[in-house]
């Protein structure tokens, strides 16, 4: 009998997706509906590829992917799509210029995660820091109306961040997409409706990356 993770992996395999984290986006796609077409997207750890490649198909030839993350992707990419080499948090010129030509966006996705030590509570610390980075990029480059995805390793200030993002979003939801494995933590907050804040967030800047840098979970 085949795994869970067989499953999934043979299937991205046979769909040409580079990792099976694309299922989970095709599932709060199909939920929420964010990716029309001609939307620009914004994909924030993007490595290998996945969600870049699963966005650029939704959007069409007259939408625009921009992915940015710190490794190469190894992943063919049709035109709608850029990937860039870098950290969104101290971004290049390259990064710079291509935030000018593409933003602002509709659509900001992250499902960046920390390198995992095995230690719940630092693994979820670190998860947050990069949530909150996410949120300051995603603030910084979205369009009135648009739309925030991030996960998180659920935790103790897994709430906390929720309310965090009711400051600048209307409506936020909660996703557990079926293809998680499940006994992992990872959940997504579904963000939709960005407007200017009501009320201000203790620490609105981006908060450096943790130890170990981060790494997409697969």
């Amino acid at each position: 009998m085949k795994t869970y993770r067989d499953h999934y992996f043979n299937k991205a395999k046979q769909e040409n997706y580079p990792a099976r984290s694309v299922y989970k986006l095709q599932e709060i796609e199909k939920q929420s509906r964010l990716l029309v077409p001609g939307a620009a997207v914004l994909d924030l750890g993007a490595c290998p590829g996945s969600w870049s490649l699963y966005a650029a198909k939704q959007i069409g030839p007259a939408g625009r992917v921009l992915g940015i993350d710190l490794n190469p992707a190894g992943t063919a990419f049709p035109g709608n799509v850029t990937y860039l080499i870098g950290d969104m948090l101290e971004p290049g010129p390259d990064i710079l210029d291509a935030f000018a030509r593409f933003g602002p966006f509709d659509v900001v996705l992250s499902d960046m995660a920390p390198n995992t030590i095995g230690h719940k509570f630092t693994d979820q610390a670190r998860s947050l820091e990069l949530c909150e980075a996410a949120l300051a990029v995603a603030v910084a480059r979205l369009k009135a109306g648009g739309s925030f995805v991030v996960k998180i390793f659920q935790g103790p200030d897994f709430q906390t961040y929720q309310k965090g993002l009711r400051l600048y979003f209307s409506k936020v939801r909660v996703a557990k997409p079926k293809s998680s494995r499940p006994e992992s933590k990872e959940i997504f907050f579904v963000a939709t409706g960005f407007h200017a804040p009501v009320g201000q967030p203790d620490d609105p800047a981006p908060s450096p990356l943790p130890p170990g840098g981060a790494a997409t979970a697969d």
